[in-house]
C-alpha cells in the first residue's frame, strides 16, 4: 500500500511539471506566433523589397532635412514616414533577423530587422510585438502593426503632445517612420 501511494505522488508531480513546461510552451508558442499573412498582398519590387505598409503609400514626411513638426527648426529626418492608421499591419521589406524590439527614444516603439547587407528600422509601432529577438522572418511577413499616437506604459516617458500626454516617441500620430540602411 505504502509504494502505491510513493509512486502515485511521483506520478503527479512528473504530470504536474509536464502540465507547467506545456502550458508555458503554448503560451510562449501564441504569444510569438506569426499572423497569417494568407490574406496580404504584396509586391517585390525591382530592388528585391517589399513595401512595409500595404495599401498605405503616402509619404507625409521625407528623409533628410525638413521643418521639424516640434520646434519648427530644420532639423534631420533619418528615414520616411508612411501615413498609416492605428493597427495597419507592417510587413518585413526583406528576409532577415529580428535584432531588436523595445522603445527607442524618440522612434517610440521599434523593431530592427537585418540580413547582413541591409538594417531596417520600423518605428512608432504597437507594444504587443509579434515578433522576437533573434526570430527569422521572410519578405512580406507581418513583423507588427503600427502603434497608437498616446502611449501610458512606458515609465518616465519624455515625450508627451500639446495635452501632456505620453507618445509614442516623437510623433504628432500614428504612422511608420521606416529607414533602411546598407551595410549593417
Amino acid at each position: 500500500m505504502l509504494y502505491f501511494f510513493k509512486s502515485y505522488s511521483i506520478f503527479g508531480i512528473s504530470f504536474f511539471i509536464f502540465l507547467i513546461f506545456s502550458l508555458c510552451f503554448i503560451i510562449r508558442f501564441n504569444y510569438y506566433s506569426p499572423v497569417d499573412n494568407s490574406d496580404i498582398s504584396y509586391t517585390i519590387s525591382s530592388s528585391g523589397f517589399v513595401w512595409p505598409t500595404p495599401n498605405c503609400s503616402q509619404i507625409t514626411s521625407p528623409f533628410g532635412y525638413r521643418h521639424s513638426p516640434f520646434t519648427g527648426k530644420i532639423a534631420y529626418h533619418s528615414g520616411i514616414d508612411i501615413g498609416a492608421p492605428q493597427g495597419t499591419n507592417v510587413l518585413s521589406a526583406f528576409s532577415g533577423t529580428v535584432t531588436y524590439i523595445g522603445f527607442s527614444g524618440p522612434n517610440g516603439f521599434t523593431i530592427r530587422i537585418s540580413n547582413g547587407d541591409f538594417e531596417a528600422t520600423y518605428s512608432h509601432l504597437s507594444s504587443n510585438f509579434i515578433v522576437y529577438v533573434g526570430q527569422p522572418v521572410f519578405i512580406g511577413d507581418v513583423i507588427a502593426i503600427v502603434g497608437p499616437k498616446n502611449v501610458y506604459s512606458v515609465p518616465n516617458n519624455p515625450y508627451k503632445d500639446s495635452n501632456g500626454n505620453p507618445t509614442n516617441g516623437s510623433t504628432t500620430g500614428p504612422h511608420l517612420h521606416f529607414s533602411l540602411k546598407k551595410g549593417r
